[in-house]
């Protein structure tokens, strides 16, 4: 969520933010509601120091044995019509935040302005496609071949794009659950496995809700429509929402900060607009599996936790054995949260082109203002917004995916990656 005062005070920034980032919204409507609320407050605040100096005048009046009931009447009305003003206010603060988290993040002033995916820039590149003596097959025939996926058994007990693992395909993908779990927590990173449902509350934290609520799976406790709204409970789209809000309303001491969790979570997104190639095989998925790196950090620490981040994500890669690149989103392509984006991709051989494997953000103090996520410096030390960062380290049902696609072999076989051995107990999957 954006602040308020930094709005008012350079509302063009916003606009411009806006336009950078193609979204359609006019913040017209908001300025003109926060000025009415000031406007309201200052009915109040005078209202209030009336009421104040008439109380003194009908103490007076008590003291000397006069008759005060015209004043204290006076007086009752005007408690009314404070009472109306403070009903006003309050919608208009509900109006306000309403706009306030709908409106996307301010993107980092190095972050390359462009309409969609095609204008990100590209980093770096590592590694080098694989050249094969035959035509490369797709994962998905890889892995109905070998019997280790089994998309039909999963359309038939679920829908659309769900998946069985099988055999030797569902040993794969806990093996790199736990390579990529076991290789961050060697970096630092504290384990967490968080829950996999949570309160309306914590999705609304990190900016999944109310923008996103679409796309998001709510779990019914009880009969349909009758819990509240506030205690609705979602599937995570993320294991960064409930890591990230397990510090939501708290004030943290500064020197713990940078907080670094690594956290395994299953994943459920409905991508209800999501169509073509990818709804094959395991790249878009309702349910996947993730690892997830999220930060907490001072404002002056994030941007070099953000490269640390990538980079780590980057070092599974590096350690499978599977070219990728790096490319920073543009304005038309990044997150709703997110200030700065690095995306990891993938080379898959079936495509001849890079996808997405991973993504990591720095989303500056826009998710911690939602959360109250603040801390200070010192025992006397003003409370302060964190910084907040996450990043897939790094999609495991992809992973699965290059690896099938990278490592096959022209016998229909696939090379386990030597990373994954340890893990796998074989060096083939046949």
């Amino acid at each position: 969520m954006l602040d308020i005062k930094r709005i008012r005070q350079n509302p063009d920034e916003l606009r411009d933010a806006l336009k950078k980032r193609n979204s359609p919204l006019d913040i017209t409507e908001l300025l003109n509601l926060d000025a009415a609320r000031r406007d309201v407050l200052g009915q109040v605040e005078a209202l209030k120091n009336r009421r104040n100096e008439e109380s003194k005048k009908v103490a007076q009046l008590k003291r000397a044995g006069e008759d005060a009931s015209a004043i204290m009447e006076e007086m009752r009305k005007v408690g009314d019509e404070i009472a109306e003003m403070d009903r006003k206010t309050a919608e208009i603060d509900a109006q306000i935040a309403d706009i306030l988290m709908r409106l996307p993040n301010l993107p980092h002033e190095s972050v390359p302005v462009g309409k969609d995916d095609t204008e990100n820039v590209e980093q770096r590149r590592w590694g080098e496609p694989r050249q094969f003596g035959w035509e490369p097959k797709a994962h998905w025939d890889i892995g109905d071949k070998l019997g280790i996926l089994d998309f039909e058994a999963a359309a038939k007990i679920s829908g659309a794009r769900f998946t069985v693992y099988r055999g030797l395909g569902a040993r794969l993908e806990r093996a790199v659950i736990n390579f990529f779990m076991d290789t961050h927590a060697a970096d630092g990173y504290v384990e967490v496995l968080p829950p996999y449902m949570v309160s309306r509350a914590t999705m609304t934290g990190t900016g999944q809700l109310p923008k996103f609520e679409e796309d998001a799976y709510k779990v019914f406790t009880g009969k349909q429509g009758e819990a509240p709204a506030d205690q609705d409970t979602f599937l995570i789209p993320t294991a960064e929402v409930p890591v990230t809000n397990l510090y939501r309303d708290m004030i943290l001491d500064g020197d713990q900060l940078p907080i670094r969790h690594c956290a395994y979570s299953a994943c459920f997104r409905a991508e209800a607009g999501s169509a073509g190639r990818d709804t094959r095989g395991l790249i878009r998925q309702h349910q996947f599996n993730k690892v997830e790196m999220v930060k907490i950090t001072k404002p002056e620490q994030s941007y070099d936790e953000l490269e640390s981040m990538t980079r780590q994500a980057e070092k599974v890669l590096q350690l499978l054995g599977l070219p990728y690149r790096v490319v920073c989103l543009s304005t038309g392509d990044m997150g709703f949260s997110a200030a700065k984006t690095y995306d990891i991709e993938v080379w898959m051989p079936s495509y001849g082109r890079y996808v997405e494997i991973s993504s990591c953000s720095n989303c500056e103090d826009f998710q911690a203002r939602r959360a109250q996520i603040r801390y200070r410096d010192g025992a006397k030390g003003k409370p302060q917004l964190c910084h907040t960062l996450n990043g897939s380290g790094v999609a495991v049902g992809r992973t699965v995916a290059a690896i099938l696609e990278n490592y096959q072999n022209e016998d229909g076989s696939v090379t386990v990656p030597e990373a994954l051995r340890k893990y796998m107990g074989v060096d083939v999957i046949r």
